[in-house]
């Protein structure tokens, strides 16, 4: 410094500058830990740079958070459906299906007013299917049991049903069969009026019991069976016999 307390010219060009030295160091302790707290600040945003610089490298942050946000609403998405779905949420009303409403159902061949069972029986030697017998008019089916002393009660039904105009058959199977022939002659009835149930089909359906008559209408359906038949015939199986044909 010169003698009026000015600093000295400085040969280098740089301009004058008024240094202070304080005569304690420890004058200076606030002004190194207020450098110290600057270069702390600076190594943290250095340190924070570092960790957003791949983030923000290229432009990668956008794209990063616009498929967080696509996956999140996704998600969200099916987690109300699922949810909907076990809380008993109404979906939608299909459109209705064609619905086929349930046949009726009837009463079963071997029960009054069911059919008779599709079986044949044997005719003059030919098979013939049982209900094409009955197909256009009623008839009277008397189930023979073998060793049948029951001649007169036969013809006493046969007579019955040629009065109230109905065909009468007599049918038999097994050892039946033996006397068939000559059971119908005696109830005035011709070889094509027997008929041979090789199965037993009619006496199982209809629980034969003793001479047994089934009285069936056109068509095939059964109206009466009558069991154990003895003379006299009762008035059910006349009134039986009435109710297969119109008045």
């Amino acid at each position: 410094m010169n003698v009026g307390g000015d600093p000295e010219r400085d040969d280098s060009g740089l301009p004058p500058v008024d240094i202070e030295i304080p005569d304690d160091a420890r004058e200076l302790d606030r002004d190194v830990q207020a450098y110290q707290r600057e270069l702390r600040a600076l190594r943290r945003r250095r340190r924070a740079s570092r960790l957003r610089g791949p983030l923000t490298r290229d432009q990668m942050a956008l794209p990063l958070v616009a498929g967080c946000l696509i996956l999140a609403l996704i998600t969200s998405t099916l987690l109300i459906m699922f949810a909907a779905d076990q809380t008993g949420v109404p979906q939608a009303p299909r459109p209705p299906a064609t619905q086929r409403s349930p046949a009726k159902s009837g009463p079963t061949a071997g029960q009054i007013g069911g059919p008779l069972p599709a079986t044949a029986v044997v005719i003059g030697g030919k098979s013939v299917p049982l209900r094409k017998i009955t197909a256009s008019q009623p008839s009277v089916l008397a189930l023979v049991p073998a060793d049948c002393r029951c001649a007169s009660t036969l013809r006493q039904l046969s007579t019955q049903a040629a009065r109230a105009h109905v065909p009468f058959y007599l049918v038999g199977t097994g050892g039946a069969m033996k006397q068939l022939p000559q059971l119908a002659a005696q109830a005035g009835q011709g070889p094509g009026q027997v008929a041979e149930d090789t199965g037993n089909v009619l006496g199982d359906t209809y629980q034969q019991h003793g001479l047994t008559a089934v009285f069936v209408r056109p068509g095939g359906s059964v109206t009466f069976v009558a069991r154990q038949l003895a003379r006299p015939l009762s008035d059910q199986l006349r009134a039986a016999l009435r109710q297969l044909t119109p008045a």
